[in-house]
């Protein structure tokens, strides 16, 4: 069975979405799914589960993952061991960060790696930061730029990249929210709240709020990513916690305001992180020399 027909399947048993599968390796839905339904005959068995909604794998298609994502990591070891002889690293690095960070701090680490490493193949997905651990953990990604978590999981390492501080924002506009916000003592629990979803902002912003003491917060919306928060703000919806940096590369940065004198917010730290079992492999070694 060939390489490519592996990594489709490892890569839809991880995802178990067609759509994302075949978009990720350039072709359709039904193309994909010739192409499942013809490793399911050389199988002889059933690998998959699927409906309109959902895709599930069998018994099967468990020991069959197992056995595609072995022999996929050893060809990429193999083909890996031949280019080390040449000194010439080829092959794809894949990583995940926020639309921020893909401006703030990606960049410079990938022009040093792309000036040594120029045959490697980038690809780059974007997302809600809080989702970063995770897509490595599910080696959806090889690195990802995140946040390090109060608790990191033992199969990840974490490497140093910033510390990044917090700030609350308000709107600049003429709205409720700024009316809310001129008296002299802020009266925190009638003042709309935006919350990211969940991660180490949306931790912060709980400590920071209990210290307040003033009763259970007005939580106007929740949302997934930074980004959509900082317009969610500048919109009058109310104020945020959210990491400065998405502020200042915020295309409505001008729309919104710090507020100061309104309790100190412990920053995070910011890292590039990936599987500690792939840490040793070629690729992996070249960009965190690069990015050293």
């Amino acid at each position: 069975m060939d390489q490519k027909s592996l990594g489709m399947f490892v890569h839809l048993s991880q995802t178990l979405h067609f759509g994302k599968t075949a978009k990720a390796f350039h072709m359709s839905p039904s193309t994909l799914s010739r192409a499942i339904q013809r490793i399911e005959q050389a199988v002889g068995s059933e690998l998959l589960l699927r409906d309109n909604r959902t895709v599930v794998l069998t018994a099967a298609g468990v020991k069959f993952q197992q056995y595609a994502q072995q022999q996929v990591e050893h060809w990429h070891s193999f083909r890996q061991s031949i280019d080390d002889n040449q000194r010439v690293l080829t092959g794809k690095l894949s990583i995940y960060c926020s639309v921020t960070a893909a401006y703030s701090h990606l960049p410079p680490l990938l022009e040093r790696f792309r000036q040594q490493h120029p045959q490697v193949e980038i690809m780059l997905t974007t997302g809600d930061a809080s989702d970063a651990i995770e897509q490595v953990q599910n080696k959806a990604v090889d690195f990802a730029i995140a946040a390090n978590p109060e608790s990191l999981p033992r199969s990840v390492y974490f490497q140093h990249l910033a510390t990044i501080p917090l700030v609350v924002i308000a709107p600049t506009m003429n709205c409720k929210v700024q009316q809310l916000l001129q008296t002299h003592v802020l009266s925190w629990s009638e003042i709309p709240i935006i919350l990211p979803e969940h991660g180490p902002a949306r931790k912060r912003f709980e400590l920071w709020y209990r210290k307040k003491q003033q009763g259970k917060a007005n939580i106007y919306a929740t949302v997934s990513g930074h980004e959509a928060l900082v317009s969610m703000v500048a919109l009058g919806c109310g104020v945020g916690i959210v990491p400065q940096v998405v502020v200042e590369n915020s295309p409505v940065r001008d729309k919104v305001k710090f507020l100061h004198n309104v309790g100190e917010i412990a920053p995070f730290e910011l890292g590039i992180c990936c599987l500690n079992q792939n840490k040793q492999q070629a690729l992996m070694q070249a960009f965190f020399n690069a990015i050293a």
